[in-house]
């Protein structure tokens, strides 16, 4: 057969390189993001409750309405911003699923879409499936900070999307309240459409707030929050997460979600709705996850790697300078195959594959394996 790959240049993610490796070498894996410890034993009795009581069926294409309402009443709470259930808000089959879907409802051919590196690694392929074209803007190491006169300088007549992810992965730095407002000063009076991917809003540390872009009157008029239950219940299997925006945004959104994959998981909604009513269950995640940040960094302060302490999400980036000329690849590969232990080599994400000599790696994960895993680097 004769065909022509409409990502001719994608191949294996690095995270299925990573985790293959670590398999392999029976490594301790801090590489892909995802938590090893349980889940609460309350959810996981909701979402069997909720399979018994014969929510097996199809939810409704936008999404369990009591869900709905229970998310709506959490922007509330936390943002004093308000998304109408009904209309303005759509769950989705995690947010990868809700980032592909706005991409594809609005990106065409030769539109630009200005993202920031480094930068999770669906945003790329889902703008050249729709014939978008990337305007990348590095931020640099180790503290990743945006300059907005280059943004400023980005910003074309061709401009129709700014993509920003806060706590950004693999970064772990926040976007600060200067910086939303500096956004809604570019974007203000454009047709720019801000997606704005929000999936690790309650892991922020050491008292610093997560600055929504539904709290920003009129960056809120053109933007969509993407935002999932599996980063914050533990729960990355099940894929669910949801979207919010305006009206007339959300209504073009829904008429792809609804030939995409129509609905989501019934029981996990039926599930995640009760489990909302309890607001403790995200409101002390921030505390939860700062303690493993600061057990794993406590552990390793004596190491040779550097490191700025993580702001917000589960992964802590930490410089090998000191200890290697080797490309951030090589070494990665490396500590798997001589020391046991994996992670993820930021150079993938970045324009030109700039190498700062950093690798992320994920704290989502028992006291004791980030014990093992602190005696192993402590050794290098």
């Amino acid at each position: 057969m004769q065909y022509r790959s409409k990502l001719p240049n994608v191949s294996t993610t690095i995270f299925t390189v990573m985790s293959g490796l670590a398999h392999k070498y029976n490594a301790i894996n801090l590489s892909q993001g995802f938590p090893n410890f349980d889940v609460n034993t309350d959810l996981l009795d909701l979402v069997s409750n909720a399979m018994k009581n014969g929510n097996n069926q199809y939810a409704p294409m936008a999404g369990n309405l009591e869900l709905r309402k229970e998310i709506s009443k959490k922007f509330e709470l936390l943002y004093d911003s308000s998304y109408h259930p009904e209309n303005e808000i759509t769950i989705t089959a995690g947010a990868t699923q809700a980032i592909f879907t706005i991409i594809s409802t609005f990106i065409t051919k030769d539109d630009e879409v200005i993202i920031f590196k480094p930068a999770y690694d669906c945003y790329e392929p889902s703008i050249e499936l729709n014939g978008g074209n990337v305007i990348p803007i590095q931020l640099n190491a180790p503290n990743y900070k945006v300059d907005w006169v280059e943004v400023e300088n980005k910003i074309t007549s061709k401009t129709k999307m700014i993509i920003f992810n806060t706590p950004q992965n693999p970064c772990g730095t926040i976007f600060s309240k200067d910086d939303l407002l500096q956004l809604q000063k570019l974007t203000e009076n454009t047709n720019i459409i801000v997606l704005s991917d929000e999936v690790y809003e309650h892991i922020i540390f050491d008292g610093l707030q997560h600055e929504s872009v539904c709290k920003f009157k009129e960056l809120k008029k053109r933007s969509f929050i993407t935002a999932s239950f599996g980063k914050t219940f533990h729960v990355t299997g099940w894929k669910t997460g949801y979207c919010c925006a305006p009206k007339e945004l959300m209504d073009e959104f829904r008429k792809v979600h609804q030939f995409n994959v129509f609905s989501v998981h019934h029981p996990s909604q039926v599930a995640i709705a009760e489990y909302l009513k309890q607001p403790n269950h995200y409101l002390e995640l921030s505390a939860f996850y700062q303690q493993k940040r600061d057990l794993f960094l406590e552990l390793i302060k004596e190491s040779n790697f550097d490191f700025v302490p993580s702001q917000g999400t589960y992964f802590q980036n930490l410089s090998y300078a000191n200890i290697s000329n080797e490309k951030d690849i090589d070494f990665a590969k490396r500590l798997v195959t001589e020391f046991g232990i994996a992670s993820i080599p930021l150079s993938v994400f970045n324009v030109n594959n700039q190498d700062d000599k950093m690798l992320r790696f994920c704290f989502a994960k028992t006291d004791d394996t980030l014990k093992q895993a602190a005696e192993i680097l402590n050794k290098i």
